[in-house]
């Protein structure tokens, strides 16, 4: 396969790859981003060398020549890009009474290249997002760019002898670099049955874009492509002579600059990638799809932090406050296990062994009527009381003995049951030793209920909490009494936790 076939399926491999290349490939900022484009060029090119009458005016015989392009490109930052940049075109050229010092003959010369090839790797800067922010012409880009490649070119040109005293005034020669001679330099490429000179370039360009959609951007472009020889138009300037071809193939140069050409152009621009949208008047939205690094700023699509003033805080404290929560959750007037807010009798006598519902019940008529049915009953009833001890101490007195007796004998016919006992204290000593003398009474309770007979002593759950749940204000000497205690809880053994939120518990 000829190398001009292999270069043509690469391109046309890579182009049909590119859109779902694109589609996974984006820009790793905090927020996805598309960064490729395709853009299409179409429009006039001038050659600047030795054979040119004018610089932007057309000469004797020559014609208006124009070319495309076609460029990939990727964003790399909002300012920074590459392209790999394709072009096609012809180039054409004429000088009246160009002289050869060689044979100091003048002649009239028209050269023509039907059709050149060149590709390109450039680099982009955006100018104006670099000179003036992200927030002054959103829809404008202005593009600086820079690159090499190679060009493959093919001349042909045609020479009038001017000179009255030559014996050849009038003859036409003909020069074509359709030869070996001509890719000596660099070298050499076979197309259609010609033979295409190499040689390097050096593109340089300005390129300005609007944008039109989220798909779309239309601009212009003008690029100056400096080419590494003097020999495009097939002349080196004064060296040269068209009769004798002296000159002409070799490595002479003179002062003959080397050549060059021009393209200005209208470009079109498809940016690639999925759920594609644009900025509407400067405000960025993430959740609405992906925005363009060619236009967009990556930081535009980071949200403002919120840091609130002190009059913020405490309004939003206020709205989220949560709403009070009734006392009675707290109190227990009567200190019978049941806060107020459940209580249904609020002044039961001290001592008293109460229901659920904080109803005074009779511990003996309870044990009876489970004995007189001679079997556990099914639920569990939940009771609950209070033993108190004096201060400083951790024995039970003797009326809490009866009651503790009552309950091994209850706890004993009602396997489903377990019993909860949450000692306190009242509030002199410090913390820690309230605490300690809190669970002191609370292994006194349990002991004491281990050898009245119970028989499966797991069943007790034991919790102490010192002087951190008080009943009673510690003020008063009725109130310090009330609060050294050992709460009793009868409950249902499908009960998890306690009632209380916190405490030391074991």
């Amino acid at each position: 396969m000829k190398k001009k076939n292999l270069y043509v399926a690469f391109i046309c491999l890579f182009l049909l790859s590119l859109d779902t290349f694109a589609q996974n490939r984006t820009y790793e900022g905090p927020n996805k981003m598309n960064t490729w484009s395709i853009t299409g060029y179409g429009g006039i090119t001038k050659f600047f060398g030795d054979i040119k009458e004018y610089d932007f005016k057309l000469g004797q015989n020559e014609k208006l020549t124009g070319g495309w392009g076609l460029s990939v490109n990727k964003q790399l930052s909002p300012i920074f890009g590459i392209q790999l940049t394709g072009f096609n075109g012809q180039l054409q050229g004429s000088k009246q009474g160009h002289y050869s010092s060689l044979s100091g003959n003048t002649y009239d010369v028209f050269f023509n290249s039907p059709s050149f090839v060149q590709v390109t790797l450039d680099g982009t800067m955006n100018l104006n997002r670099l000179l003036f922010g992200y927030k002054k012409l959103r829809r404008w880009k202005v593009d600086a760019h820079l690159g090499g490649g190679i060009i493959y070119y093919h001349t042909d040109l045609t020479a009038t002898n001017t000179n009255p005293e030559s014996p050849f005034f009038g003859t036409e020669w003909k020069v074509s670099t359709n030869t070996d001679g001509s890719s000596k330099t660099s070298g050499e490429w076979e197309r259609n049955g010609s033979t295409y000179t190499r040689e390097w370039v050096v593109p340089a360009g300005l390129a300005v874009h609007y944008e039109l959609t989220p798909r779309f951007d239309l601009g212009l472009d003008f690029t100056y492509n400096y080419v590494n020889t003097e020999k495009m138009d097939a002349t080196v300037g004064g060296l040269s002579d068209y009769q004798s071809q002296q000159g002409i193939w070799t490595f002479a140069k003179g002062e003959s600059k080397n050549d060059g050409w021009g393209m200005a152009s209208i470009a079109l621009t498809y940016k690639l990638g999925k759920n594609a949208v644009r900025a509407k008047k400067g405000v960025y939205d993430a959740g609405s799809g992906r925005y363009h690094l060619r236009w967009a700023n990556p930081q535009s699509l980071i949200p403002v932090p919120y840091n609130p003033t002190m009059d913020d805080a405490d309004s939003i404290a206020k709205a989220n406050m949560p709403k009070p929560v009734d006392p009675r959750l707290y109190t227990d007037s009567d200190g019978d296990g049941v806060a107020d807010l459940f209580d249904k009798e609020a002044n039961t006598p001290a001592g008293s062994v109460v229901s659920g519902g904080g109803v005074a019940m009779d511990l003996d008529k309870i044990i009876r009527d489970a004995i007189k049915n001679n079997l556990p009953k099914d639920e569990c009833e939940a009771l609950f009381s209070n033993i108190e001890f004096d201060t400083d101490k951790a024995i039970i007195r003797n009326p809490s003995k009866e009651t503790l007796s009552k309950v091994v004998e209850l706890l004993n016919m009602r396997t489903n049951c377990r019993i909860v006992l949450v000692g306190h204290t009242d509030a002199r000593a410090s913390d820690s030793y309230n605490v300690a003398l809190s669970r002191r009474r609370v292994d006194a309770a349990k002991r004491f209920l281990v050898r009245a007979g119970l028989t499966d002593p797991s069943r007790i759950i034991a919790e102490y909490y010192g002087e951190y749940r008080p009943i009673a204000e510690n003020t008063t000497v009725e109130g310090l009494q009330s609060n050294r205690r050992v709460e009793i809880k009868i409950l249902p053994n499908n009960t998890i936790r306690s009632t209380y939120p916190a405490g030391f518990r074991r």
